[in-house]
């Protein structure tokens, strides 16, 4: 019977890319619907809606939240994962922009929180979008 040969050394012990590039998509898309979701909580807190600002503040930490699962995901793919670090670098503003956000917001200065917002909804969406396309080009929908 013929013994089964050993896996590399490099590779021992280390989960499947494959399931670790799964999971920083999964994260990445939490990121985004929660950013996403945390707009209309704050179209409430604009309206003067009595709700607003305790559900704005609420989905604030659940956007933190997001942020730190999917820089877990990102130190996951790169260190155990054997991945490349490009993932975790892209992933570090993030958490910077989250905690300038919320730094924003306690302190009321709408006129930068709001656009920050924008722009982390925007980068959240461009990062996931790299990350299912895995470097490939996405193809047009028209012919050529």
């Amino acid at each position: 019977m013929p013994m089964p040969k050993p896996a590399p050394a490099s590779s021992a012990g280390r989960p499947p890319a494959r399931r670790l590039t799964r999971l920083t998509q999964i994260t990445l898309v939490l990121q985004s619907a929660v950013i996403l979701a945390q707009s209309a909580t704050a179209g409430l807190l604009l309206a003067s809606v009595p709700v607003g600002r305790e559900s704005h503040s609420v989905m604030g930490g659940a956007v933190l939240l997001a942020v730190l699962l999917n820089l877990g995901a990102a130190m996951l793919a790169w260190k155990p994962g054997g991945g490349s670090p490009r993932l975790l670098l892209k992933s570090v503003p993030m958490l910077v922009f989250t905690l300038a956000q919320m730094a924003l917001g306690f302190a009321r200065v709408r006129e930068l929180h709001v656009p920050v917002g924008v722009l982390m909804f925007g980068a959240s969406v461009m990062l996931l979008t790299r990350v299912r396309t895995d470097g490939r080009p996405v193809r047009g929908g028209g012919a050529s």
